[in-house]
């Protein structure tokens, strides 16, 4: 299944998109897509409804955030092996967390803001794994138990805040609209392997990121486990996986974004972004 929810902000419905490629409303059998309906029985009983009987959606509404009210974001760093490279930086022992606020979520479509005092605004590509299971300590062979599936996000990260003004990642990941989500939330069954998907940006037609999550370092899997070794996680929380080579700082020169750029982005499955900076 591809779940969504579409609508203004904050007033956003529940939908799917069905395999024709056609917007459907789900608001008459649930009122919202929410982590509750995230667990195995939720979405069986979603899994279950006979979609085609469902009211087409119209026209070309705004998409949100494919789910409401996330618990918590948790992001991983260094994440891929180009990327590493790229960076001139030994591949990480361990997974390098770091939290971002929900302040920072917007629609896949929404404008992104610059800090007023932003110097180095960059961007990420990244899949991000989606919790249906609560768990604890969840041992690595128990992982995929306990994902209900799949979406994508641009983690906007302001690299003179991460790196230049001290004190931890947080500053530079943190900003309003930092964290576009969706298109969808895809289901585990609709991607063969999470781990053979290609993952590109642009900037204003331009290519940067044009990377595969074969380069992944710490595999999904692994990370849901690691992740939990630290923090319950809870049906409807997200961790983003990291991204791969060609993001801005790393260019030569570096190429950061500035007011009026757009950045459109996409993952092989899990669908396509579009953002202007303002």
């Amino acid at each position: 299944m591809r779940l969504l929810r579409v609508g203004p902000k904050g007033a956003e419905k529940p939908a799917l998109l069905d395999k024709s490629g056609v917007l459907r409303d789900l608001s008459g059998v649930v009122s919202d897509i929410t982590g509750a309906m995230l667990t195995a029985e939720g979405l069986a009983m979603l899994a279950a409804v006979d979609a085609a009987g469902l009211p087409k959606i119209e026209g070309a509404p705004r998409i949100g955030v494919p789910i409401a009210n996330i618990g918590k974001i948790v992001g991983i760093g260094l994440n891929y092996h180009d990327h590493a490279v790229a960076a001139e930086k030994p591949v990480p022992e361990e997974p390098i967390m770091f939290l971002k606020p929900n302040s920072t979520i917007t629609g896949p479509g929404d404008t992104v803001k610059k800090p007023r005092t932003a110097r180095k605004l960059d961007w990420e590509c990244e899949i991000v794994i989606v919790i249906g299971k609560q768990g604890t300590n969840i041992a690595q062979a128990d992982a995929a138990g306990h994902i209900a599936g799949w979406m994508m996000a641009n983690d906007y990260t302001e690299r003179w805040f991460q790196n230049d003004r001290g004190g931890t990642w947080d500053k530079g990941k943190c900003g309003d609209d930092f964290t576009p989500l969706g298109p969808w939330l895809v289901t585990k069954d609709e991607i063969a392997d999470i781990n053979a998907l290609k993952i590109w940006a642009d900037v204003n037609g331009k290519r940067y990121q044009d990377g595969n999550s074969s380069s992944m370092i710490f595999k999904p899997d692994f990370l849901v486990a690691h992740v939990s070794e630290f923090m319950t996680l809870y049906p409807g929380d997200v961790i983003l996986t990291g991204t791969p080579a060609g993001v801005g700082a790393l260019q030569k020169p570096p190429v950061f974004l500035n007011v009026g750029d757009v950045v459109t982005l996409g993952i092989e499955g899990l669908g396509e972004q579009a953002q202007e900076i303002v």
